[in-house]
């Protein structure tokens, strides 16, 4: 028989992909997807999968509901974790991420389950600058509400003996956060960004959701936390580079003189939005952690110079919608 595995969050930015990538694995028996709100479509129970195909089935669940944890826990053999709470008020941050992954942990437990696999966040090392990081041997000091609310999620998924995935930068299609901040912290600048050779760790969504059921299905994953991004960091000129041409026309015909690190800061001091970036751009975040590609069984695929294009289109759009 088998495996059956249990995926949270299932349409979300990486959940998906997880859904994507288990649902055409043939090593797997049963896929079941936790989502809040399910497709009206899709039908609540699964039939039997196509040859070489696992049996699809979509549940309806909340991380602040134990009982439907519960029940989606019965019978499963791994879990991949992506469900997540991002910004709002920290009581909501620390009911789902933190209690959440608790009673997620403890159904999972009690329902036997053999491997837990949580996707986290780099941001629970705080601000840095990091260079060539290991992140299994840095300290959490995470600096947000949702960052502090991940670490104390966390905590549980290692306590049980689990594997934690902490990517840091994660682009592509359906990023609503990285590449739009970014841009948003370029164009509120009178000119570009000087650059400084500061390096950071990125992963293509795809390659994440790949890596995080690498993880659940291996037998060489390790219980505790790895550091998940491409193993060729990107530095500010190639980030810069990719996202200049998806600033709006208005602002790169008004560009000025490259703008200094401190004088960013300076300028940006009333708007947290863009500082926030500026902190995350302006400073090295380089994990440094090959351990995801050999354990896991996953290639990393291409980098980001050569990845990043393949997302344009649907950035343009999301930019235009957006107005």
């Amino acid at each position: 028989m088998g495996i059956r595995i249990l995926v949270t969050g299932a349409t979300g930015f990486i959940g998906s992909r997880v859904a994507a990538a288990a649902a055409a694995h043939p090593d797997l028996d049963h896929v079941r997807l936790l989502v809040r709100a399910p497709d009206p479509a899709e039908p609540a129970a699964a039939g039997p999968g196509r040859p070489g195909r696992p049996a699809v089935e979509t549940v309806r669940g909340d991380l602040r509901d134990p009982a439907s944890l519960r029940r989606a826990c019965a019978g499963a053999d791994a879990v991949v974790h992506c469900a997540s709470a991002i910004g709002g008020a920290e009581e909501t941050l620390r009911a789902v991420n933190e209690h959440g992954t608790r009673d997620l942990v403890d159904a999972a437990v009690r329902a036997g389950v053999r491997r837990i696999v949580a996707l986290g966040t780099a941001s629970v090392h705080g601000r840095g600058p990091f260079r060539a990081a290991a992140p299994d041997a840095l300290p959490l000091a995470p600096v947000s509400a949702t960052s502090r609310s991940r670490a104390a999620g966390e905590r549980y998924v290692r306590d049980a003996g689990g594997t934690v995935l902490r990517p840091h930068l994660v682009y592509g299609t359906g990023d609503r956060y990285v590449v739009p901040g970014l841009l948003l912290l370029l164009a509120a600048l009178p000119g570009p960004l000087a650059r400084t050779g500061t390096l950071h760790s990125a992963v293509e969504a795809g390659s994440l959701g790949d890596a995080l059921l690498g993880a659940a299905l291996s037998p060489a994953t390790r219980p505790g936390a790895y550091g998940l991004s491409h193993p060729d960091p990107v530095s500010d000129a190639e980030l810069t580079a990719a996202l200049e041409p998806l600033l709006p026309e208005r602002v790169r015909a008004s560009r000025g003189p490259a703008v200094g690190f401190a004088e960013a800061r300076a300028l940006l001091a009333g708007n947290p939005v863009a500082a926030h970036h500026l902190e995350m751009f302006g400073l090295d975040h380089w994990f440094a952690d090959e351990r995801p590609w050999t354990d896991f069984g996953r290639g990393p695929g291409p980098g980001f110079t050569a990845a990043f294009p393949r997302h344009l289109d649907w950035y343009r759009r999301l930019l235009a919608a957006r107005g």
